[in-house]
């Protein structure tokens, strides 16, 4: 099968039916909002999860607590790469001892941005529980890790490329999938 070079996955009303659909899992999940926050992984994963807190907050008349994590300092890659990392800014205005963690990602694709947030996570309290939320799971896991809640699942090559734009940074709400030419 011959691929285009890029193709589009979904487009921003595909990206807003899995936000709904997402937000509508979560509440039917937990039974409620009771003791959930937000937390995105940036930088994609903030937006995102701005967006499931509208969503929660349109359907359950209630705004549940938002913050956003930079795990830069926790990945595994840090001592192989030869790039100067970026820090940001992790903003987490609450305690989240006790609390249900609904964790927000665009891609879940190896799991290893996952394991750095969840050790970011526990350095910040003990949760009651940690939830993953994710825009696209493209597969290829190297750590037992899966997503609660996925707006789409997308089988992917190793070669291949999952981009998600978002209007908040990119100026463009989109999902392609791209070859990689080496």
């Amino acid at each position: 099968m011959n691929l285009p070079d890029k193709a589009q996955l979904m487009d921003s009303e595909g990206i807003r039916r899995a936000i709904t659909r997402i937000a509508h899992e979560i509440v039917e999940k937990n039974q409620g909002v009771e003791d959930l926050v937000l937390v995105g992984i940036r930088r994609r994963g903030v937006p995102l999860a701005q967006r499931l807190r509208e969503k929660i907050s349109d359907i359950e008349s209630l705004n549940i607590p938002l913050g956003s994590l930079d795990i830069t300092l926790y990945r595994d890659d840090l001592s192989t790469s030869h790039v100067q990392p970026i820090i940001h800014k992790t903003e987490v205005p609450f305690s989240i001892d006790g609390k249900i963690v609904v964790l927000v990602d665009d891609v879940l694709f190896t799991g290893r941005t996952v394991r750095a947030a969840l050790d970011a996570l526990m350095d910040m309290g003990r949760p009651q529980a940690i939830q993953l939320a994710v825009l696209v799971d493209r597969g290829h896991r190297e750590l037992p890790i899966r997503a609660d809640f996925v707006g789409k699942n997308v089988p992917t090559a190793k070669k291949e490329i999952i981009s998600v734009c978002v209007h908040e940074i990119d100026g463009d709400d989109s999902v392609s999938i791209q070859k990689l030419h080496l």
